[in-house]
């Protein structure tokens, strides 16, 4: 149940921005932002999954592409036999191959961003579907693009679209100061940002954030992890 917030440009001259915030079980390790593939996708920077071996969110500052990966329910009837990790697709995503068909794979939606724009591809174990994203702030979670039936999504996404991002070094602060603003809620509300998904019968946590900036002059991305998997303790990003 991760978070995304992405404000795309009125002008392609412009960076488009980013915040992902990542929900996970805790015992299911991680390798923070890195150059994990050096072999199979060489200049490659994300955040992987140690057990799995993909990514939950990559970029590719020499293609200028960034993609992140949510989970979404799905209908599909494939037993669990013929089901991938959905952390490969992010690691194609930035290398040019968006999916097509019928992934195997549990539901996602997928966030791809290269200087010509930013979409979602969106598979609910039926029907792939892409939505374009018009300039403007959006965010993204278990369901679709500012989805009003997501109480996060309802609750914040106007506090989003009104902080006032800059041109300076840390352009992210407005929302991140939207994010100490959610934690004021508590982690198993229905409208936290910063969850406890447990009581929801997922072992997921919030447990770190990343923004970056994508743009036609390359990938900036910047990553920090919470104090303690759920709660608010600041986010340093470096």
């Amino acid at each position: 149940m991760c978070t995304v917030v992405i404000r795309v440009p009125d002008s392609p001259d412009e960076p488009t921005r980013v915040l992902a915030v990542r929900d996970e079980d805790p015992e299911r390790p991680w390798n923070p932002l890195g150059p994990w593939w050096p072999e199979a996708h060489d200049g490659v920077v994300g955040v992987r999954d140690a057990r799995a071996g993909g990514a939950w969110l990559a970029a590719d500052p020499g293609t200028r592409r960034l993609a992140v990966l949510l989970n979404r329910a799905d209908a599909s009837a494939r037993p669990e036999s013929e089901l991938i990790s959905r952390g490969g697709i992010v690691l194609d995503a930035v290398a040019g191959r968006s999916p097509e068909g019928a992934p195997p794979t549990h539901g996602f939606n997928l966030v791809e961003v290269d200087p010509a724009g930013a979409r979602v591809l969106t598979w609910d174990g039926e029907r792939l579907r892409t939505t374009e994203l018009a300039p403007g702030t959006h965010m993204i979670a278990h369901d679709d693009v500012d989805d009003p039936g997501t109480p996060r999504i309802a609750h914040w996404l106007a506090e989003f679209q009104a902080a006032g991002l800059s041109g300076d070094a840390e352009w992210w602060m407005p929302w991140v100061d939207v994010l100490r603003r959610s934690a004021q809620l508590e982690p198993t509300d229905d409208r936290a940002i910063i969850r406890d998904n447990r009581p929801y019968g997922y072992p997921t946590l919030s447990l770190l954030a990343c923004v970056a900036s994508v743009s036609s002059e390359g990938v900036d991305v910047h990553y920090g992890e919470l104090d303690e998997p759920g709660r608010w303790g600041g986010l340093d990003l470096d």
